[in-house]
């Protein structure tokens, strides 16, 4: 008799306790929904020393779900979209590529004049090299960090072995090899536009 009467209890007990959950969770589910709806209208919550109107509550729902409008979250009207006209522009056709290898570099910063008979500017984008024509244009990468730069020909060199390009200071400070000294490159020579 006295087990029976223990079993109703703890039956009675997990009947009261499941009875406050889900009230539990109907009030949770009623509050995200009034403050969903507050939110989605734009109003502010009602203040109790006002004394506004209750908000009237959500459906009634299973513990543990979230409706729909929960999961979207307050819907935001959207602007109309705007049709402007888009001016076309045309890219610049990339030069070709006449020839190309890779060597390393080195960089010189002093110097009076070059072999084709301008001052050397340590400040202008240029190059030495032993054979391509004065003034061909050439794209240089960095092998290490892929930064590159067009630097024009304009002087002889440089006559290390192993080395194909000579840059000013400021060419290698633009590809970031100025701190390094002699750097592996790729270099491209570009056909003249």
């Amino acid at each position: 008799m006295g087990g029976s009467g223990r079993h109703r209890q703890t039956r009675r007990s997990a009947h009261l306790r499941t009875g406050l959950l889900a009230a539990a969770g109907l009030a949770a589910a009623t509050l995200a929904a009034t403050v969903a709806t507050l939110i989605g209208s734009g109003r502010s919550a009602p203040r109790a020393d006002v004394g506004a109107a209750a908000v009237p509550a959500a459906p009634p729902q299973a513990p543990g779900r979230v409706s729909r409008a929960l999961r979207r979250g307050p819907v935001r009207a959207r602007p109309a979209r705007q049709r402007t006209a888009r001016k076309r522009t045309r890219r610049a056709p990339r030069p070709r590529v006449l020839d190309r290898g890779s060597c390393e570099a080195s960089f010189y910063g002093a110097g009076t004049a070059t072999a084709s008979g301008a001052p050397y500017d340590p400040e202008a984008l240029t190059a030495a090299h032993r054979t391509l024509p004065m003034g061909a244009r050439v794209r240089v990468v960095n092998l290490s960090n892929a930064r590159s730069v067009i630097v024009r020909i304009n002087d002889r060199g440089p006559f290390v072995p192993g080395r194909c390009l000579d840059l000013s200071t400021a060419a290698m400070r633009a590809i970031g090899g100025v701190l390094s000294g002699v750097i592996p490159v790729r270099y491209e020579v570009l056909a003249s536009v």
